[in-house]
């Protein structure tokens, strides 16, 4: 089956995505690394959630921040010391980035609740729907048509309807999303469909640098990207087919691959 993540693959760069297939033998840990990075940010998604029916509409916002963070900090070392016993690259860096995202997002949430309650004059308990509706995380999907299977970050349920959500830890484009986010949210898009037997209309990616959600609509135009893609990654994984790519030097630099690369152009 093509993963998702095959396809995110070929986005960024489809020859190192070829090279990845077949010609690296080695172990590649990334994808394993990237999944438990991701379970970690739903996980404390979960707690500040768990955290936020304990205030009151009469705490100020410094309370309110301190109430969401109860008990982040030692599950983030916990976790992270965790992954690292997995013999997984999690550099400090990364460690770093994962709690200023989840401070970043306590200071905006608790900014919302305290207008929201003051606002409603309710506990926050009493207005969780706003800010956390009913969804899955991490939803294994598998498309024995397409032959395609992938995880979706998350998935809301609002009004009987399925709403895809991409999480990102990147810089966000200025207006809009990447044409890259954009086709993998249109892929989990389409999974859902399949799961759901629903029509999917609308997606978000949620960029977390800035917290910010931004809408995708799943229009003709997007599918038909998608779809043409999914015919190269295909070539690509089944026929061995070598692709022709042009040179970014800011992405060739940092590639692990360059070295072979280089030979095979």
């Amino acid at each position: 089956m093509i993963k998702v993540s095959s396809i995110k693959q070929y986005m960024y760069c489809p020859m190192k995505l070829y090279i990845e297939i077949h010609v690296d033998n080695r172990e590649n840990k990334d994808y394993q690394l990237a999944i438990e990075i991701k379970k970690l940010k739903i996980d404390i998604q979960d707690m500040i959630k768990k955290n936020m029916r304990k205030i009151k509409k009469d705490m100020v916002l410094t309370e309110i921040e301190n109430v969401l963070s109860y008990n982040i900090d030692p599950y983030i070392k916990s976790t992270t010391d965790a992954i690292k016993s997995m013999n997984l690259n999690l550099e400090v860096s990364k460690i770093n980035e994962i709690i200023d995202n989840a401070y970043f997002s306590i200071k905006i949430t608790a900014l919302r609740i305290k207008q929201a309650m003051t606002i409603l004059d309710k506990h926050a308990f009493e207005i969780m729907d706003m800010f956390f509706p009913n969804c899955m995380y991490s939803y294994l999907i598998k498309d024995n048509i397409l032959d395609i299977i992938g995880i979706c970050d998350k998935i809301e349920i609002i009004d009987g309807k399925y709403y895809p959500i991409l999480l990102k830890s990147g810089k966000p484009p200025l207006k809009g999303v990447w044409r890259s986010d954009a086709i993998e949210l249109v892929s989990n898009a389409i999974l859902i469909e399949e799961e759901f037997d629903g029509d999917v209309y609308v997606g978000f990616v949620e960029y977390e640098k800035i917290g910010d959600r931004r809408p995708v609509v799943m229009d003709v135009e997007l599918r038909k990207a998608y779809f043409d893609i999914l015919h190269d990654v295909k070539e690509i994984i089944d026929n061995k087919k070598m692709p022709n790519v042009k040179k970014d030097s800011k992405k060739c630099e940092k590639c692990e691959y360059k070295d072979i690369c280089i030979k095979n152009s």
